[in-house]
């Protein structure tokens, strides 16, 4: 599949809730996670506001249909991963990685600290497809206040707090 790795632009909000449901069907495979397939996704009017403001990156195929995306928010010197999702049909290839490679380089580009996230533990397309690129899993004497934070509320969202992790990659020289 050729593709475009491209900043987001306002245009594009409308396709990406359409492309984190479609990756989100990877959860069936997990039980306890299952739910989420059907769970709500970021509304467009919600993307457009964020890309507006934020960098976001969106993957173009050749028939310009958007297939992934990742949005990212900059707080306390660092890039913070809100949402990386590739559509399902399009899983597989790289995109994911080519995403994140943006976002890293974006970081380093604006001499930020740090690139962090949350994410689900053990599953291969969040914490271990992370590990790979270079972030380590934080312990919980590792996290910050505004991590520590982001946790929290996903907890409170319902997500499992045991199978949520913070993970951070150092930019520092």
């Amino acid at each position: 599949m050729t593709c475009v790795l491209r900043r987001a632009r306002v245009e594009d909000a409308d396709a990406l809730p359409d492309i984190e449901r479609s990756a989100a069907r990877l959860f069936a495979q997990d039980p306890e996670l299952a739910w989420l397939v059907d769970a709500a996704v970021i509304s467009g009017p919600e993307h457009r506001q964020h890309i507006a403001t934020c960098p976001v990156w969106v993957v173009e195929a050749a028939d310009r249909c958007i297939v992934g995306f990742l949005s990212a928010a900059v707080t306390g010197g660092q890039l913070h991963i809100e949402e990386l999702s590739v559509d399902r049909e399009a899983q597989g290839q790289g995109l994911g990685r080519q995403l994140l490679q943006a976002a890293i380089e974006h970081a380093r580009d604006q001499r930020l600290l740090a690139v962090t996230l949350t994410t689900f533990r053990e599953l291969p397309w969040n914490e271990l497809f992370y590990r790979r690129s270079g972030f380590v899993t934080l312990d919980a004497q590792q996290i910050d206040s505004r991590l520590q934070q982001l946790l929290d509320e996903e907890a409170a969202h319902g997500l499992p707090r045991h199978r949520r992790c913070a993970m951070r990659l150092d930019l520092r020289p």
